[in-house]
């Protein structure tokens, strides 16, 4: 019984090496440049740069009336 399962594990590491070896693979170099220009095409877009118009701000407190 432990041969068979021993077996149906060797398969599945075979199936995910050879799905592992077929990922088409890139330098770090080419992938930092392009995020880099990425970012620098998607930088206007970016709430955290640009800031939240505050009409749409959906996280701003609120606004209370106070008497006095």
């Amino acid at each position: 019984m432990t041969s068979n399962s021993n077996l149906s594990n060797m398969r599945r590491l075979v199936e995910q090496l050879k799905l592992e070896a077929s990922v088409e693979r890139i330098k770090v170099s080419q992938a930092a440049a392009e995020l880099q220009q990425y970012c620098l095409q998607n930088a206007g877009k970016d709430a955290l740069l640009v800031g939240v118009p505050a009409g749409s701000n959906p996280f701003r407190e609120p606004r209370s009336c106070a008497v006095v």
